[in-house]
């Protein structure tokens, strides 16, 4: 079992980072998930060593407080363990929330897996995606946007490195258009330089041949147009709404204890 590390929250307009991508999937089979039971609250996980982009800290333009806030904690008062059929995968969530099994997005790689969690009433929560193929996508500086780390928490898992990547954390993060749009995710990619980004990525990377891995509302965030659909994304009018909710909700509480307990084997 695992409990969360402190979070750290921005209540101000900097950017900061945090981007995310990890290993291993494996082939899944014709039988059913299985459950256990988890009582009571998680344990730590291990603490990934922090990077100065891998913090999320505040700036100091005029009137910003810098201080960092505490969030709510995981409130569901129970809580199990879901596990893929050959248990390459596993995650802990609230008892009432239901995970699926369904089929991996076109283009995944052989073995992929695609789990998506919900609510009872049916409200979409996250999805764990392995098996994505490698991806990288050009950022024209005048497609860039600001973005801002608002939570960054260290997560217990491993990560292949390379240039533009950091210590695996779980993040929330916004990304400034005509509304500031946040998505919360697991990611070891650096989201862009001096807080600047076309997307946003909730990736973490995994070894070669096995694909990258997703585990979040959405594998990525950009600004979307005033025509588009938001959601699963967050829209918030202020960078003090999308702090707000990540101190203050339940759901987010829920949710970042449940990426955080994510477990994969190679």
């Amino acid at each position: 079992m695992r409990c969360m590390a402190p979070s750290t929250i921005l209540t101000t307009a900097s950017a900061l980072l945090a981007g995310a991508l990890l290993a291993g999937c494996a082939a899944p089979s014709n039988s059913g998930p299985g459950w256990t039971a988890q009582p009571g609250a998680p344990s730590s996980p291990a603490t990934a060593a922090a990077s100065p982009e891998a913090s999320a800290s505040a700036s100091a333009t005029p009137g910003a407080s810098g201080t960092a806030t505490a969030q709510a904690a995981a409130t569901a008062g129970a809580w199990k363990t879901f596990s893929d059929p050959e248990k390459t995968v596993s995650f802990e969530l609230p008892e009432t929330w239901i995970a699926q099994s369904v089929p991996p997005e076109e283009g995944a790689l052989p073995g992929a897996l695609k789990v998506e969690v919900k609510k009872p009433d049916g409200t979409f929560m996250a999805a764990l995606r392995t098996g994505l193929p490698p991806s990288s996508a050009d950022c024209p500086e005048a497609a860039r946007r600001a973005y801002t780390v608002i939570s960054s928490v260290p997560v217990g898992l491993s990560a292949e490195g390379g240039e533009g990547t950091i210590p695996p954390r779980a993040v929330f993060r916004v990304i400034q258009g005509y509304r500031y749009f946040g998505s919360y995710g697991i990611t070891n990619v650096v989201g862009g330089a001096d807080g600047q980004a076309c997307e946003l990525r909730n990736i973490v990377r995994g070894p070669a041949g096995k694909g990258d891995y997703s585990f979040g509302d959405l594998v990525s965030l950009r600004a979307f147009a005033t025509d588009e659909k938001v959601a699963p994304a967050k829209a918030f009018d202020t960078l003090g709404q999308a702090a707000r909710y990540v101190r203050e909700s339940s759901d987010f509480a829920n949710v970042q204890r449940m990426l955080m307990s994510l477990e994969i084997k190679n």
